[in-house]
């Protein structure tokens, strides 16, 4: 099935990131700062105002009326009962914003940033200072055009305190793009995420991401929990873990800019448990780095979150999907990007495959679009797992969606989903299941059209059906037939009248030679192991 959308430039929103982008993308040519330099400088100022309007909507309840006989003074802790952070005088936004030139500014910026994170102990260290590397016009630049943020539309403070969260995403997707497949590895594309999000349905309970990049995973969990008229501080808790210092101050500067807190841990997810995971969670969702090696499994012996056994291959997909599998209770859901190679890899991923095909846990297949993620132009595929449908009519099927050709061409070497195309894909799956649909983007026509019987118009009473192209529900005996491969595009096929494009030519040709490569490995690998055995028995 084709679907495309031009890229859309009327949303007023939209504008402001783009001006605000525009402004901070001058003065960083200016600066010959690299992006990893320069982004925590920009997103650490945003922080800073979002902290600030929080602050003065607090103030105005929290400090006593003019002659009243209220004698306590006023400090950090009446600000965290509200849940906002404290700030000092000297990190007032205002205050920085009408700084002279003539001034340090950037060490003004430094001081009040380590004074938030002396009076905030959940911000220690998070911080970024380092103001003092750019000049003084770049700095008074800056903050002129952040202290442009619209307070809330309606121009009361505190009010609108998303239009910050937004802003804040729109950078660092920004900066993750400017940094190519570096920036990948801290950032997943917020259409993705949302896909992942809206399939999996986090309502209630623990979520856990133990590659937690930049945090986007639990922002559009809470954003998902609000929009289903709920509060996401009272519904869920999240759990986080990530290698990379840098990258785990981003994740939790970017959950306070939306108003959330989590469990956010440093350290090797491979060889370090940090959050007790097996069984533990209701949520797992991630977007780990693919096809990682020379992972030492003489350290991972004997450890619960490896149920299926360690892959012989020097490639570690297996151990990811075996802890997303692990760490779920026995209701729980898990969602994650993987390389495509796994889908249909050979040899011992193909034993692990197998259990966890015959677990009754994998729920949904889908095969998502090229040019979507920064870390690879190819496509990659989403894998869903389901341990609440053991036992149920659903435990021997897989839904298999073919995604890659539902996109919105953003320029020419990037594309994400429309929210119309995230619902329409969340809906085939909830079709599956017997779930009533989600019709607030303007999925209902699409969804009609492909599912429906001539004169249908009451889009409640559709019913799931395989797609030619599109989706297909497939059992296990069919899965074992294709060898245990969870490759949609051996189940989806190929719509009536449509012919493969080169494209998904490019794509197949692509495939098979990663399969190539990881046999070749195998094969070497099973060589040395020959020859040592050889050299034992001749030696003895």
């Amino acid at each position: 099935m084709h679907w495309t959308e031009p890229a859309d430039t009327s949303d007023s929103s939209a504008e402001l990131e783009r001006r605000l982008w525009s402004t901070a993308n001058t003065l960083w040519a200016d600066a010959d700062l690299k992006p990893s330099e320069f982004s925590p400088i920009v997103l650490g100022l945003i922080f800073l105002r979002f902290a600030d309007v929080k602050f003065s909507a607090a103030q105005a309840d929290i400090q006593p009326a003019e002659g009243s006989r209220r004698r306590r003074s006023i400090g950090a802790t009446d600000y965290h009962a509200k849940g906002v952070l404290f700030l000092p005088d000297n990190a007032r936004f205002q205050l920085l914003l009408e700084m002279p030139e003539s001034e340090a500014i950037g060490q003004a910026i430094n001081e009040a940033m380590r004074g938030i994170e002396e009076h905030n102990t959940d911000l220690a260290d998070v911080l970024p200072k380092t103001y003092h590397i750019l000049d003084n016009r770049t700095l008074a630049s800056l903050l002129k055009d952040i202290g442009s943020i619209p307070l809330s539309e309606d121009g009361e403070p505190g009010s609108g305190g998303d239009v910050f969260g937004l802003i804040y995403e729109y950078f660092l997707g920004k900066f993750a793009m400017s940094e190519g497949q570096k920036g990948g590895e801290f950032y997943t594309p917020t259409s993705m995420v949302k896909l992942i999000v809206e399939i999996l349905e986090p309502y209630h309970g623990r979520i856990l991401d133990p590659a937690c990049g930049s945090g986007g995973m639990f922002v559009q969990s809470a954003r998902f929990v609000t929009e289903h008229q709920k509060n996401p501080t009272s519904e869920i808790s999240v759990y986080g873990q990530e290698k990379t210092t840098a990258t785990a101050k981003l994740s939790r500067l970017n959950l306070t800019v939306h108003n959330l807190s989590g469990d956010i841990r440093i350290g090797n997810t491979f060889y370090e448990d940090l959050h007790d995971c097996p069984g533990r969670f209701d949520y797992v969702m991630a977007n780990p780095p693919f096809n990682v090696s020379n992972v030492d499994k003489e350290r991972l012996a004997d450890d619960p979150r490896y149920p299926f056994g360690l892959p012989r291959t020097d490639n570690a997909n297996y151990l990811w999907i075996q802890q997303f599998y692990s760490s779920l209770n026995e209701n729980g859901r898990a969602g994650f990007v993987m390389a495509n190679s796994a889908s249909d890899a050979r040899s011992s991923e193909q034993d692990i495959r197998q259990k966890l095909i015959e677990s009754g846990a994998v729920d949904c297949m889908l095969s998502a679009p090229s040019n979507m993620f920064y870390t690879v132009t190819l496509p990659a595929t989403l894998w869903f797992f389901d341990k609440g449908k053991i036992g149920t009519p659903r435990e021997d099927t897989v839904l298999f969606i073919d995604a890659r050709h539902i996109y919105r061409q953003i320029d020419r070497a990037h594309r994400d989903f429309t929210p119309a195309q995230v619902e329409f894909i969340a809906n085939i799956a909830r079709l599956y299941r017997g779930e009533t649909l989600e019709l607030v983007h303007g999925s209902e026509t699409k969804l009609l059209e492909v599912f429906g019987d001539e004169g249908c118009t009451d889009v409640q009473q559709l019913s799931f059906k395989d797609v030619p192209g599109l989706c297909k529900a497939a059992d296990r005996a069919a899965i074992e037939e294709q060898g245990w491969s969870l490759n949609p595009g051996r189940y989806v096929g190929v719509a009536p009248g449509e012919e493969i494009s080169d494209e998904d030519f490019i794509e197949k040709l692509t495939s098979l030679n990663e399969e190539l490569e990881v046999l070749n490995a195998e094969a070497s690998e099973l060589e040395q192991t020959i020859a040592s055995n050889i050299t034992e028995i001749l030696e003895a």
